[in-house]
């Protein structure tokens, strides 16, 4: 529950280098444990890659993929060349995990990567002249995944044009200069499971990996699902899957299920340090534009967060809309309050009504565990934040300005308390 006061924190790992700064996201890595646990079981018969891109969706991307491995994930996954070379140069080395990089654009050092034991995926003739260039540079083999776009519309090979780099990667592997390890793809709307899409692109996908296969593509992997596709669609999962959301505990389908429903536990908690608590009459406008106009006497809180670390403006409320949900008040008489007014750059205000006890200093949680409140209802998450601000829940993690520190904790009755709440 909330942190009455500032000096609690004292002690947590990684406190004394933040101590200074007014709100932190603590990541809980038993969490990320759990959930790779729990995403492997629901994936019996495939490898787990867990996806760690954009510093692990802004969770810090070398104690998340640790946390990862330790949770039986035996690949991760990220996006960028620099995210996959830093995960090597923290001392994540191939005997820890497979790591994949998918997103290049030409000029990109794949000898790094290839140096460092990296996959690489191709999604263009392009990569291919440079993958097998940087091999014989480098002396290394490629391991190489082909991308394959099955209907998503976005980077890939299409499907009619995978001879155009198929037999340039069978042509290499057979001179020893790549390995064709991989032939992957991304779904459109995994997290609609019942939608025609999904099985349309399942049948794209079968039908080239017949291909490639005939063509003398010896493959280790055949990789499709993500998050919603690990936990919903069984058949989809082939050799590997690579879920992302779902590892830092969030749903990827909330329409359909909580993180609770599908055995996930959040890992990030963000929360800050109430600057100011002060009395204000009815009739009082509150942040840019007055979109929110105080009722009664009242106090107001000022929490030192704004758009600047990644706080959504649309979660603005008032005259716009409910604003976004923060928990307040001692664990004994929690509620949750909504941003007034416009969100700052800097800082937001809540109306914390005309009985609060809060004063500066004191600790609220815009987002974490949706943890049972003993006054009804339950603590906010960041789903709830991303309801409020009409976007998705990927979107406010990943969105956290790199000025607010994350704390890494290792708590284990923490996921024990969620699993049984």
């Amino acid at each position: 529950m909330v942190r009455r006061r500032l000096a609690r924190r004292r002690g947590v790992r990684g406190w004394d280098t933040v101590s200074t700064y007014p709100a932190r996201a603590v990541v809980d890595l038993a969490a990320i444990r759990h959930n790779v646990r729990t995403l492997g079981e629901r994936a019996p018969g495939a490898a787990v890659m867990a996806v760690v891109k954009a510093d692990a969706y802004g969770h810090g991307l070398v104690p998340s993929a640790r946390a990862a491995l330790a949770g039986g994930a035996t690949w991760l996954g990220v996006a960028q060349a620099t995210e996959a070379l830093a995960l090597r140069a923290a001392g994540v080395g191939p005997d820890d995990a497979r790591v994949l990089t998918w997103l290049h654009v030409p000029g990109v050092d794949f000898a790094a990567l290839l140096e460092a034991d990296v996959d690489v995926s191709v999604a263009a003739p392009w990569a291919v002249d440079d993958v097998v260039a940087a091999a014989r540079a480098t002396g290394r083999t490629a391991r190489v995944h082909l991308k394959v776009d099955t209907g998503l519309g976005r980077n890939g090979v299409m499907a009619e044009d995978v001879d155009s780099v198929l037999p340039a990667l069978l042509k290499a592997e057979a001179e020893g200069t790549v390995r064709l390890v991989g032939l992957w793809s991304h779904l459109a709307l995994a997290d609609e499971p019942d939608h025609p899409s999904v099985r349309a692109q399942r049948v794209v996908f079968d039908d080239v990996l017949e291909h490639a296969e005939r063509a003398g593509a010896r493959l280790e992997v055949r990789h499709l699902a993500n998050s919603a596709a690990t936990l919903t669609a069984p058949e989809l999962h082939y050799d590997l899957v690579r879920p992302g959301l779902a590892v830092y505990g969030m749903s990827p389908v909330p329409q359909l299920a909580s993180p609770g429903d599908l055995g996930l536990v959040p890992a990030m908690t963000l929360e800050a340090d109430l600057a100011t608590v002060k009395r204000v009459r009815a009739g009082q406008g509150v942040s840019y534009a007055h979109l929110y106009t105080t009722t009664q006497d009242t106090a107001l809180g000022i929490v030192p967060l704004g758009y600047a670390d990644g706080i959504p403006r649309h979660a603005s409320g008032g005259s716009a809309g409910p604003g976004g949900p923060v928990l307040v008040g001692p664990d004994d008489a929690a509620r949750v309050v909504r941003i007034a007014g416009r969100v700052c750059m800097d800082q937001v205000v809540l109306d914390l009504g005309p009985d609060t006890t809060e004063r500066a200093g004191d600790t609220v949680r815009l987002f974490g565990v949706d943890e049972p409140l003993l006054g009804g209802g339950t603590a906010p998450t960041a789903q709830d934040w991303a309801d409020a601000a009409d976007t998705i829940s990927y979107e406010i993690t990943t969105r956290l300005g790199s000025r607010i520190p994350r704390v890494h904790v290792d708590t284990e009755d923490r996921v024990s308390r969620a699993e049984n709440a």
